[in-house]
């Protein structure tokens, strides 16, 4: 269905291991131009990808964009370790190579970092470049989010994860299902701040679904696209979507993550980060820091009045920034542009 209403027409295939993908491949109108893998997050499918889509295609340039697993036409397993972090790598990779192709620029936007993440720890070969959007190169590990919420409440004043423990219960996709109009408000508020008070704090997000608030959506978000967004979450459901919360915070990537090489836990790839001044969960100012050095040989770049939702809130500015990337040799910066341009 996302792809559907991308006007484009996708492609079904079943791979090895009997899950059947949902995506869009264009080609490339050269041999010389490179082709973009576009991952998106949460909640969200192919279609948030559709200005880059348009932008990069009519530039010349290929795009491989996927239902990730649990969305849209893709399958969506219940069970929580069918989204170990190794196994939907290889899933991707499988796709690539059913389409012939040896090496792409990997873009993510949200949890779709996070797994371009895994994509490069397993499989760094496929990767010319790395382009994190809102969400920053994340390391193999346990993600401790009580340690967490505890420094970030004391950083910022809030807690920036407490919505995962909302997430993370059994109930949690029936709720946003059965309340999807304020779900979709929450997820996609014309205020930015609204995140501050109504979404990550403890109890929050929860609260604001069942009271059934609406706010009116952003201007970068029309009606139509509002509606076309919940005919497709609703028809494959939460239950999926959430499942990437779930794995996380329940490490069933841990055994997975001992076979990592320790050079593949470092970047060499040459990397962009393009974050958002009021994403207010996915801060800018820790998406910055590079922890532990693992990024070599990266580039910072912040729209400082945008939110989270760059694919489609700064849909023209970012596709610009990915050719432009693409097309600008090596990255030797290491340090924070304040542009968005």
């Amino acid at each position: 269905m996302a792809l559907t209403h991308l006007g484009y027409p996708g492609k079904l295939l079943e791979l090895d291991d009997g899950t059947t993908y949902a995506y869009l491949y264009l080609a490339a109108t050269t041999a010389t131009m490179t082709t973009f893998l576009l991952l998106h997050g949460f909640p969200s499918s192919s279609y948030d990808w559709r200005i880059q889509i348009q932008n990069l295609t009519d530039a010349g340039y290929g795009v491989l964009v996927p239902d990730l697993l649990g969305y849209g036409d893709t399958d969506k397993p219940v069970g929580v370790e069918s989204y170990r972090w190794k196994r939907m790598a290889a899933h991707i990779v499988e796709i690539l190579e059913h389409e012939g192709l040896e090496s792409v620029v990997g873009v993510g936007h949200d949890h779709g970092c996070n797994l371009l993440s895994p994509l490069h720890y397993y499989h760094p070969e496929k990767f010319s470049s790395l382009v994190f959007v809102s969400v920053p190169y994340s390391e193999p590990g346990p993600f401790d989010i009580d340690t967490l919420n505890i420094q970030t409440k004391e950083r910022f004043g809030y807690s920036l994860y407490d919505y995962w423990k909302f997430f993370n219960e059994s109930s949690a996709a029936s709720v946003i299902e059965a309340h999807n109009d304020a779900a979709t408000s929450l997820f996609y508020p014309t205020v930015p701040e609204l995140w501050i008070s109504d979404f990550a704090p403890i109890g929050a997000a929860k609260e604001w679904i069942l009271s059934d608030k609406v706010v009116l959506f952003p201007p970068w978000l029309s009606p139509e696209d509002a509606a076309i967004h919940s005919e497709i979450l609703l028809k494959g459901g939460y239950t999926g979507p959430l499942n990437w919360y779930k794995q996380i915070m329940q490490h069933t990537s841990a055994a997975d993550e001992l076979t990592i090489p320790d050079a593949n836990k470092y970047v060499d790839t040459r990397t962009l980060l393009v974050l958002a001044g009021k994403d207010f969960v996915a801060r800018a100012d820790l998406g910055a820091q590079n922890p532990n050095g693992r990024l070599r040989n990266y580039e910072v770049k912040v729209f400082e009045e945008g939110g989270h939702w760059i694919p489609v809130e700064q849909g023209e500015k970012l596709s610009r920034m990915l050719m432009e990337f693409v097309e600008s040799g090596n990255v030797n910066a290491t340090g924070v542009v304040y542009d968005g341009k």
